[in-house]
């Protein structure tokens, strides 16, 4: 049981962890546009690889979760089939709906440093939008 507890202690450490800018880099922003325009009118969910230098994320690549579900007005993966990896630095998934604010839904599911949102029409980086766990929007660049 000492062990999830230090699984709970590691993940509260980390989403409490100041964060004041994400990087993505042009081939991230791409498929994330990609991705929401192929699954469109289903929700799609990835998981965000990369690194924290300071209070900074460098968002390198997309990772698909196993046995990912894609559903009308939801997306969803069993936490228990990933590996431990410590280069998972948050999640990103669609809003065919065009609101970019996350849901009461994506902050209680929250995973890592920031979600990751791409609202519809998934036109443009300015369809993209990062968010702490405490729902605050922080903004992004592109590498």
């Amino acid at each position: 049981m000492e062990a999830a507890g230090e699984v709970l202690r590691l993940t509260s450490l980390r989403v409490k962890r100041k964060i004041t800018g994400v990087y993505l880099t042009r081939e991230v922003v791409e498929a994330l546009l990609t991705a929401a325009k192929e699954v469109h009118p289903r929700e799609f969910l990835l998981l965000l690889r990369g690194k924290v230098k300071g209070d900074k994320l460098f968002v390198e690549e997309l990772v698909v979760p196993p046995l990912a579900t894609y559903g009308l007005g939801f997306a969803s993966f069993n936490p228990y089939l990933l590996p431990l990896d410590p280069s998972i630095i948050g999640v990103a998934h669609s809003h065919p709906s065009g609101l970019a604010k996350p849901s009461l839904e994506d902050l209680d599911h929250f995973m890592g440093y920031v979600v990751v949102i791409v609202a519809y029409p998934y036109a443009s980086p300015s369809d993209i939008h990062a968010y702490l766990a405490n729902g605050i929007e922080v903004g992004f660049e592109v590498l």
